[in-house]
């Protein structure tokens, strides 16, 4: 059994389509083409719903799709075969798609009825915890950390669900923001940029506080490190100034709500705007200029901008000069 990916998108056209499954059959007889070594193969149709709705509501992408299903073929392209209809044997499809509605496609009946349909509904609010807590109970060992960071996990799952489920209500996808869709992806990546810190038992980034001009409690620490994921992961979809506003002024709110008056901070302490990278260590360079150790990657707070943007001045400095040629 092979396999074959094709991602839709809006500027997909039949052509399009047509060549990517040319490209993956040979000729078996005159006008009958299979998968090679007569293999079958599963056509996985990414984003089924993504192609441009013409002016008759027509998605001519689905429709050569839908021939190509129904009728196992498509027509020759070439000037010598022209006209002629070219067999393609040995195909099975599998398509995904978001639900219809907020600036996504439906697709035609005609083509779905060709599929069994099967509906996966998001997880519930204590299923996701459940997943986050039991990884965060293991992230977050008695051993290596204090009772006070330990105490953090269910406010930090707690905190994550609420911006998560505020950003998918507030800031729905259109035509224009058709990749406003915020799922458990978007989950994983904010907690995964703190279990990038957390795990490592030779950071100590959480205890310590490395790289902080004012040395901070590590629940702060903690806070200023998820605020920064959720920057990191929401914002980096935002096309807007106003969407990054608005979510701003949501992490703000949000973060008020969950630690705010159950950990007794105010809320200027709450209000951190520390950034965190992995390339502020140094290369260990020998008398001669040689590297002996290449720095290792820490994911790590940043002590400021400038800082950062000297690093990044002199990395790329380092670079010019290696690849003089670019």
């Amino acid at each position: 059994m092979l396999f074959k990916r094709i991602n839709f998108s809006s500027a997909t056209t039949p052509f399009n389509f047509q060549e990517s499954i040319e490209a993956e059959v040979e000729k078996k007889q005159v006008r009958t083409f299979t998968p090679p070594g007569g293999k079958n193969m599963t056509v996985f149709i990414d984003d089924i719903s993504m192609p441009f709705v013409n002016t008759w509501g027509d998605q001519i992408t689905l429709e050569i799709t839908r021939q190509l299903i129904e009728h196992k073929g498509f027509y020759f392209l070439s000037k010598d075969e022209r006209g002629q209809f070219k067999m393609v044997q040995n195909l099975q499809f599998l398509g995904a798609m978001l639900h219809p509605g907020g600036g996504k496609n439906d697709i035609p009946h005609r083509l779905k009825r060709h599929f069994f349909a099967i509906n996966m509904t998001p997880p519930s609010q204590r299923a996701v915890e459940n997943i986050y807590g039991k990884i965060l109970e293991a992230i977050f060992n008695p051993k290596k950390y204090s009772p006070e960071v330990i105490g953090m996990r269910p406010f930090l799952i707690d905190a994550t669900i609420s911006i998560w489920d505020a950003v998918k209500r507030r800031l729905l996808p259109t035509p224009a923001k058709f990749h406003y869709t915020f799922t458990l992806r978007e989950l994983a990546r904010v907690f995964g940029g703190i279990f990038v810190v957390a795990s490592k038992p030779d950071y100590k980034v959480i205890a310590n506080c490395l790289n902080i001009k004012e040395k901070i409690r590590p629940e702060l620490f903690l806070i200023s490190l998820w605020r920064h994921e959720c920057q990191r992961t929401f914002v980096d979809k935002l096309i807007n100034y106003a969407d990054k506003k608005t979510f701003q002024d949501m992490l703000d709110r949000v973060t008020k709500e969950k630690f705010r008056d159950s950990l007794g901070f105010e809320d200027e302490q709450l209000m951190t705007e520390n950034l965190f990278c992995d390339f502020q260590r140094e290369d260990v360079i020998d008398e001669y200029g040689d590297i002996v150790e290449v720095a290792p990657f820490v994911y790590e707070a940043c002590p400021d901008v400038e800082t950062i943007r000297r690093k990044c001045i002199q990395k790329l400095g380092l670079y010019n000069e290696k690849y003089a040629s670019k």
